[in-house]
Order: C-alpha cells, then structure tokens, then sequence
C-alpha cells in the first residue's frame, strides 16, 4: 500500500462514520479532537470551521464528527496522527476501534490458509498472503503456540516431513508496526501414515490438544417484514464449542446457541451476522452472513375492502396477491421498531396576555419539556407570549420543517376553549370576546401536517376546552387523511379546564408535573400517555378536577424514543432546515477596549428562541481606576426589556429564573445582567450603547465613555415573525385562523440572509447553543381564565425562582390546598 493509503482520506464510508458517530458527543469528541489537531498549524481549524461542524446536527444526515474527519482527509491527515490525538484526549473506544476494525481494512489478506488432509511424513504448505503497506510481517501459530520454524514468518508456513504433532488448527498472524489481523482458521488431518520425504525440515511440536474445525457456515437470506429468520452454524472442538452470535460486529448478548431464531423480524434486523464459536483452547468466526428485509409479505396478500357508511351499500373491491391474507400474520406491536426521518417540535407558552388572566406556568414547562424532548434528540424551538401574527408564522415555520417520516410534535400552554370539536389556541392578543378568527385552530394545523407525510403527529394542549359562547361559529378544518399516526393529548377532558398549582418556590401545570416522569419512556406514545393519565388519576388533588384526555388513532409502536434514521430528503428541505439553525444562533461573544483602558467583555446565552441574556464584565482595568462598571443602555423599542431589572448584579434579579450559570462568566467575577424578551418583534439587528463608568482614585466624580454596538438579528428574530405570511387558497367555510398558512415556496427563510461571520453559531435544535443547553430543570403552570376570585384579576405577583419537584415527589403530599386560592385554571 502507498504512504498515502495509510491517510484518513483512505478510509471507507462505513468506517468514517461509525468514528463519526464516536466523536458526536460534547465530553470526548469531535471538538477536543479539533483542539487536539490543531497543534499542527496545518490541521487548525478555523471559527468559521468549527461553526460549520456545528450547524450539522441539524440537517437531516449531518454529523459535526463526519465534517470534522473529512476536513483532516483534505489536508491529507494520517491515520498515525489521528491515532496521536485520540490518545491525547483518551477517546479509548475510537483508539480501539480504528486498531482494530480499520486495521482489518487497512491490512487485506488476500489467499487465506485452507484446511488440509496430509499423511505422515507427507509436505503440507499453508499460504496466506495479505496486500497492505509495504513491510508486512507474518506470524504462524498453531492453538495458541507460535511456530518458530524457519518459514513460520512467511507467508508460506512448510511442514516437512509432517508428523503426528503437526495435526491441528492453524492461523497466520499479519502484522504492521501494532497493527495486525488474523487470517481465517484452517485444520491439519493426518488420514494414514506415510514415510518421510526427503529435503523437508522438520519441526516437532510439544504435546497434542484437539482443535476446532468448523463443519456449518450461515448463509446470507432474504427475509420479509414479520418471518422469522433463521440462521445456523455448528463446530466440532474438544472441549465442545461455546457460540456468540454478533450482528453488525454487536454482540447480541441473548443468542449464546448455534442456531439464531428471530421471529417477527423488522427493518431494524438488516445488515451483517457472524457467530463466534470457541472453546478453552481455541477461538473461530464463522463466514458473514448478509441479511435482507423485503417489505412484510402482507402487503402483497390477496385482500378484500370492505366500505360501510350509514347510507353506503358494501363495496367489495379483490386484490390479488401472492400470498393468501390468512397465511400472514403481523408481528406484534411489541416486536416492531420504528424510525423517524427527523424529529422537530415546536412549544408555545403565552403568559402575558393583555386582556386576560395572567399566568405563570408556562414558562416552566416550556423549558423543561424542551429538555426532555432535546435528550430524545428532538429539534426543538420554544416561544415565549406570542401574538396572532407571530403564532400563524412560528407554525408556518414550523411546518416548513417537517416532512416525510419526520416525527413533528406541536406543544401549548395557554388559555384555549373548544367548540364542536375544535381546539383553538388563544394568543396574548386575543380581545376580551374573542372567537375563532382571533385564535388559531389547531385541527388546521393537523392538517398541514398530514400533507408534509410525517411519520408520527404528537399534539399536546395543556389549555381548558371549555365552550366559548362569544363563537358560533363552527369551523371546518380541511379533511384528514387516513394516516394511522395522531395522537391527541389533552391537558383535561371536554367542556373541563386545565389547572396549574401556585405556590411560593413551585409553579406547575398539573399536565406537565406528571408528563415529565414518563415522556422519556422507550414506549408506545399512547401507552406512555395513559400512563400519565393513570397517575393523575390516582393523585388526590386532580381527582375530579382535571382529568388526562387521549385520543389517538397510532396503528404503529411509535415512541418519542424512536431512533433518527436519516433518508434521502429533498435539497429544499435539506436547505430549509440548514436555514432554520442560521436563525436561532446567538451573537458571538466579544470584547470592547476603552479609551481609559479598561478591557469590558460582551457576552450572550438564550433563554428561549425569542429570550436572550446579554452581561458584561470587566476583564481589565488601569491601576488608576478605582471602580467602574459597564451597563447597557439605549435598546430599540421592538424587543422588551425590563428597565428596572436591566443591569443587575445577579440572573435572579434580572428576571431570569431558568438560565443557568454554567455557560456564564463565573460568580467570583462581578457581572451585570440584562434580559431581552420578544426578539421575534425585533425588525432591524439590535443596537445598544455600552455606557462604561468609571472613577479615578484621585477624583470624586465618575467618568462616562460610550461605545454602540450592533450584534445583528439573534435568535429567532431573523425569521421576521412579524411579517403576514402570503394566504393560501381556501374554502369559505373555513376559520382564517390558519387558512392563510402559506406555501414553502414563500416562505420568509426566502427573505433570510445568511449569518454574518461575526457571529457565533449556537444551534438551537438537536444540540443547541449550550447556554440554552445548560437551562436548569423548572416547571411551568398556567392560571385562570376565568375566576371567581377578584384579587386574581390585579396584576399578577413576580415569578420568584422555581424549582422542579423531584420526579419521585409528585404525589398528593405536595399539594395542600385549604381553599382553591392556589389552584387555578387556564
């Protein structure tokens, strides 16, 4: 093999991206990797590049690992300094893995030993031969015990005359520097004995132990949906022989016979088995046998429709097929495992509406089911108080994410009611009377769903569904197709409302309380909501107040667990996506010199998609200087911004209670905190002024120096969700709340320019910006719609910092209610 073979540009697809799937994890991967290499100017990755490995999580087959190596495999990396480096950082299992597996790719052996029949005193040659880099060396060993004959380390292995302590197994070690791999086993027998032959050496061997010879192969099949596969190997060995089978080079730990059976197998059986039989002495593998899964033979069977309606006659409509429908039978759920193309989630929690109760819920469980939903690898963005405009364009957004076998799940906290039928989600704008053209309808949105072929649609309402006698108007939503994958979760039952629990340290919707300890269960969705909904049941405070409703029409095992397996999409939807992670990233973090001389640093982490929180410290200052601070000011008026807790000493005082420090500058280092709320109004990239003041030791009066600084659009607000979306075609009778849903081709991503190089890229989706990744674990709540307690309609109390109830503490000893003061509803 040339030098350059020997280069991580000569490695296989597979073998990169199963290193790819090693480095994607932030303790022990591709990002110490990078700082590993980069000691060699050469392979240093640039901010931009490593941005550009970030942003991968979010595509549909991105790896930031995969992006990592193919930088290295353009700069002609070898494979020892790439061993070198993931030394460095300990990454043991890639070490091993590459070692070992892709040694095994590197050093090909070409003629592999064969199992002989020979008498004695006859000639036996072995041959192995192996292409490879130049200076291979070879080892002969029989059992355990190397062969120090004269031609035990070439590629011919002579027995001459051969003898009795000749008989046994064989196998040739191929060896380069400490990398190696083993040729296949091959036998020596003895049929009858023989004189020798003249001009042999002759090489006698201590004591004789019986070998392992192998009598059965697996052979390689095609099986569909629902058979059962059955493979077999078998060995003769003294001891007698132990097997393991492995699938995928996995050891599948509950096959230990030589006959593997799996019944009801799936797509996720595919791919490459081997056996591994052994015994006290002696180890072998069996040939690989490649298995492939056809579609379930059911969908070829021979079947008969059935129509029926109140005034429909049955219409029988023959199918032919190759098998007969009752010599099928589907696998059970059980036995069945699903994939999703992607996983998006959209969750909207409104708090703050202008003409109705306040509530304090939301935010909480907002943020912690965004994440619980991102450790299950979902693409999650969260909003915070949206109105009737920027809601119909987050799901507008949101839609243009999903798409064939992509798993879309839509969350909202808010007031909300249902008429006919229909839920409607109710934005802060929203007039006191209002009706369904101010809300949006959430069995519209269904239905643009449907039309992107998703695999599984998770709707989740943690609002009342009680009537809205200010409507009569009853909307019809476009028709649902027959899809088998709905699943409806409502907070409470119909014409009920939906509570949160109030307390001093604890505000909590009652849904989300119990949700939490479940949504992470490896379980069908529905099973795993009617779990939900049996421990609200069983807790006495929701006992006939607030009841878990679900409805469902899921054919299929699908779980938010369900693993990602990424298949070709479409360019569009490929760039759409990209497009999305661009507009949630935060302004980069900077520094700003001072004419005095003081060193001030800018820093940012999110909060929510439309929340982010700017501080500032001092890095250095002149000796002179006695004190000095650096406070923002002079902020545009489309975001909010509290001014009375702008510039505080503390996250607490700033009104943040879910950010969390870890990403921040340290405590023992003095910083001011600044919370900016709405980013999806902001219409033009956000200016402030840096206002640093400062005293001498030898003056009273304090000094001012101003600095403005522009940080673009962050986060969310490059979407411009404030802009209209074009309408669509649709039918009179049906709600505007969604109607006017536009189509990809105009959306705003058309209008989003691409990020500025000044900026960080901190994707928000999969693995997002890890300040929004650091938020601690609180829970949200939603309050009343309507009560009868009038000191409920005065302005709401400061939300003081939540804390989440253990998961193992949710139960009635939590809540003590001595009046309904304390329980609300939405």
């Amino acid at each position: 093999m040339e030098e350059c073979k020997m280069r991580v540009g000569s490695l296989s697809e597979q073998v990169l991206n199963s290193l790819s799937k090693m480095l994607d994890n932030p303790t022990c991967g591709w990002r110490q990797l990078a700082n590993a290499v980069s000691e060699q100017p050469k392979f240093r990755c640039s901010e931009s590049e490593l941005t550009s490995c970030s942003l991968q999580v979010l595509s549909a087959a991105g790896s930031p690992g995969r992006t990592l190596l193919a930088r290295l495999a353009d700069r002609s990396c070898s494979m020892d300094f790439l061993l070198l480096c993931l030394r460095k950082i300990d990454h043991q299992e890639a070490v091993q893995y590459i070692t070992t597996v892709v040694v095994a790719e590197l050093i090909q052996i070409t003629v592999q030993p064969q199992t002989q029949q020979a008498t004695v005193g006859g000639r036996v040659v072995m041959t192995c031969r192996a292409s490879g880099p130049s200076g291979l060396s070879y080892q002969w060993f029989r059992g355990k015990e190397e062969i120090w004959d004269e031609t035990g380390s070439t590629p011919e292995l002579v027995l001459c005359p051969s003898a009795p302590g000749h008989q046994g197994p064989y196998i040739c070690r191929v060896h380069y520097g400490g990398n190696f791999v083993f040729s296949q086993w091959a036998h020596v027998r003895f049929v009858q004995a023989a004189g020798a032959s003249p001009g042999c050496s002759s090489t006698l061997f201590p004591g004789s132990v019986s070998g392992l010879h192998v009598i059965r192969q697996p052979q390689s099949k095609a099986v569909s949906e629902g058979d059962t596969l059955f493979l077999e190997c078998n060995a003769e060995a003294n001891p007698p022989a132990q097997y393991e089978w492995h699938h995928n080079m996995v050891p599948m730990t509950q096959q230990k016979t030589r006959s593997l059976k799996i019944p009801c197998v799936t797509t996720a059986h595919r791919g490459q088995y081997k056996c591994k039989m052994f015994n006290l002495y002696h180890e072998a593998w069996s040939d690989t046998a490649t298995v492939t899964i056809g579609p379930s033979s059911i969908t070829d069977a021979s079947w008969v429709e059935v129509e029926r309606g109140l005034d429909s006659q049955e219409v029988h409509r023959f199918r032919p097929g190759k098998y007969p429908l009752q010599q099928t039978v589907n696998p059970p759920p059980s036995a069945r495992h699903f994939y999703a193309t992607d996983k998006v989630a959209l969750l909207i929690g409104n708090m703050n509406y202008l003409y109705h109760t306040q509530l304090c819920a939301p935010i909480v469980d907002v943020h912690e089911l965004t994440n619980l939903l991102r450790q299950m690898d979902f693409k999650v963005v969260s909003l915070l108080d949206l109105n009737w405009q920027e809601m119909h364009s987050a799901v507008t957004e949101f839609l243009l994410l999903l798409d064939k076998g992509v798993y879309g799940l839509l969350y909202f906290a808010g007031h909300g009611y249902e008429n006919f039928g229909n839920s409607f989600m109710v934005p802060i704008d929203a007039p006191a009377s209002y009706t369904s053209e101010h809300c949006l309808c959430v069995q519209n949105i269904l239905t643009r769903m449907q039309e992107k072929e998703t695999g599984l649609n998770v709707l989740l309402l943690d609002m009342c569904r009680k009537r809205n006698l200010n409507d009569d108007v009853i909307v019809q939503p476009g028709l649902l197709k027959v899809t088998a994958n709905i699943v409806f979760g409502y907070a409470t039952c119909v014409d009920a409302e939906a509570y949160e629990v109030k307390r001093e340290d604890v505000s909590n919707g009652i849904f989300i309380s119990f949700l939490k300890r479940r949504v992470c269960e490896d379980e069908k969705v529905t099973v795993m909501l009617d779990r939900v909904a049996e421990d609200m049941g069983r807790c006495e405070i929701t006992r006939g107040r607030q009841a878990l409703e679900l409805r469902s029409n899921l054919s299929e095992r699908r779980s938010l667990t369900d693993q990602i397996q990424v298949s070709d999409c479409s360019a569009s939807h490929s760039a759409r996506n990209l497009q999305w992670v661009i507009a949630h990233v935060l302004p980069q973090s900077r520094c700003l010199q001072f004419d005095c001389g003081v060193k001030v640093q800018l820093g940012f982490a999110a909060e929510f998609s439309n929340i982010m929180v700017i501080y500032t410290r001092i890095l250095e200052k002149p000796e002179e200087i006695v004190s000095c601070c650096a406070q923002l000011t002079d902020f545009p008026g489309d975001v909010d911004i509290d001014l009375k807790k702008s510039n505080q000493d503390t996250l607490l005082e700033a009104g943040s209670l879910l950010l969390i420090k870890e990403n921040l500058p340290s405590p023992e280092v003095p910083s001011l905190y600044t919370r900016i709320r709405c980013l999806q109004r902001l219409r033009r990239e956000l200016t402030f002024t840096i206002c640093l003041q400062y005293t001498y030791s030898n003056m009273d009066e304090d000094v001012q120096e101003r600095q403005p600084v522009t940080v673009g659009k962050p986060l969310v607000s490059k979407l411009n969700l404030y802009e209209p979306r074009p309408p669509r075609a649709c039918s009179a009778s049906s709600s505007s709340s969604l109607d006017s849903f536009n189509d990809p081709e105009c959306s705003s991503f058309a209008s989003v320019g691409s990020a500025s190089n000044e900026w960080s890229y901190h994707a928000q989706t999969g693995r997002e910006s890890s300040s929004i990744d650091s938020l601690t674990s609180s829970r949200r709540a939603n309050i009343p719609e309507e009560t009868d307690s009038p000191e409920l309609f005065d302005a709401p109390q400061p939300l003081v910092a939540s804390k989440s109830l253990p998961h193992g503490q949710v139960n009635d000893t939590n809540y003590k209610f001595s009046d309904m003061y304390n329980f609300h509803s939405h």
